[in-house]
């Protein structure tokens, strides 16, 4: 098995190839194609619901489902969500997910297939014209079982190209335009999603916020999550990895987490995979006192040692009541199944007061952030 998966430089080497002369291509025939055409609003429009679609397929079925197993899928759902990945030209999925692992297994540095530590355009693109690594199969040991993936792997370049033929020949032949469909439905999209992809691995390393993890590079950006279906809570991903979600609010735009919700709702998906509040508060509060001691120790604070004591005993004291609440939460939902109505009535009681209680102790934290963190505030 190691000699078939193992890919050698002629693989990047025509990776590089086609990078660079689809760019050049489309740098100089774009303007011809303007300048000569008008394009009809059916082929724009395809052009941009297909980018949607495509950038789901990186994203539920590359990303969330191959690389981390977010979730589960049925035989149905998983060959159709294949195919829109496959429409991305981004390799083929063992190729994909192994190098992805190998991301998340060692962010930031030197074995990091694109680490953001050389560079921004070395994350965003370079990487790709370095020799590609053998592909560990250690690393990937469900997907070598995978008879999907491997047939995808095996026959990588005619599924991929054959695909995107019969995808611009339907959308060029339904609307009477071929050259429309070849310029914009494929080569167009084809540029402007691997760009999306890309700048998850490079722009998601440098530019927003770190909410739930300090340690490595990767930010929570609103705007590149915007454009890429979801992909750009990255922050949140690399803290959380296995969640099926990456935009945990209600109000985080990520169509990505919706649709694998809403094929669960139709049978078509199963044991979706997410960090439930608690877990995520205690992650948050992990990240506050690390920040808070670390900055203590920088500073000569006549009161360092009675600060210390509160924000051991403060987080302490929160995090155990976090537990306590999960633990209700739980068992509240279990006595509901069981339709025992006073254990249900008891379990919310106590939770309800253990809330009132910790939206107390938030405040006296915010305070203790607020003590220590001034004249800046930059987390709590």
């Amino acid at each position: 098995m190691g000699a078939k998966t193992a890919v050698n430089w002629d693989y990047r080497t025509a990776s590089g190839i086609f990078i660079v002369a689809y760019h050049l291509a489309l740098l100089v025939g774009l303007p011809f194609y303007f300048y000569y055409n008008t394009p009809g609003v059916g082929i724009v429009l395809s052009a941009v619901v297909l980018l949607f679609v495509t950038e789901i397929g990186i994203g539920g079925a590359y990303h969330r489902f191959y690389s981390h197993r977010g979730y589960s899928l049925s035989p149905p759902a998983e060959i159709g969500l294949l195919f829109l990945g496959t429409l991305a030209l981004q390799g083929s999925v063992l190729r994909w997910s192994f190098e992805h692992r190998l991301h998340h297994s060692f962010v930031d540095t030197d074995d990091d297939p694109y680490s953001i530590k050389k560079g921004f355009w070395y994350a965003h693109v370079l990487w790709l014209f370095e020799k590609a690594r053998p592909i560990d199969e250690k690393r990937v040991p469900d997907l070598l079982q995978n008879k999907l993936v491997m047939f995808q792997h095996r026959y990588y370049g005619l599924v991929s190209i054959g695909s995107n033929v019969l995808l611009f020949l339907g959308v060029g032949l339904l609307f009477g335009d071929l050259l429309g469909s070849f310029v914009l439905v494929w080569w167009t999209r084809l540029l402007v999603s691997h760009h999306l992809t890309w700048f998850v691995n490079s722009l998601a390393h440098c530019w927003g916020e770190r909410t739930f993890s300090k340690e490595h590079s990767a930010v929570d950006n609103y705007i590149l999550a915007f454009l890429t279906v979801g992909e750009g809570y990255h922050n949140y991903h690399h803290t959380f990895a296995a969640d099926y979600r990456n935009g945990v609010r209600w109000y985080h735009f990520d169509p990505t987490k919706w649709m694998i919700w809403t094929l669960s709702k139709f049978g078509l998906a199963s044991d979706l995979k997410r960090f439930n509040h608690y877990a995520i508060r205690k992650r948050l509060l992990s990240e506050d006192k690390r920040l808070l001691l670390t900055t203590l120790k920088r500073q000569a604070h006549d009161k360092k040692i009675e600060l210390e004591e509160k924000i051991h005993q403060l987080a302490d004291a929160m995090r155990a009541k976090l537990n306590r609440m999960h633990a209700l939460a739980e068992q509240a939902k279990r006595h509901k199944r069981q339709k025992e109505r006073a254990l249900v009535r008891a379990a919310r009681a106590e939770l309800k007061s253990l809330k009132q209680s910790l939206r107390k102790d938030w405040k006296a934290w915010a305070s203790l952030c607020g003590t220590v963190l001034e004249p800046s505030p930059v987390a709590c």
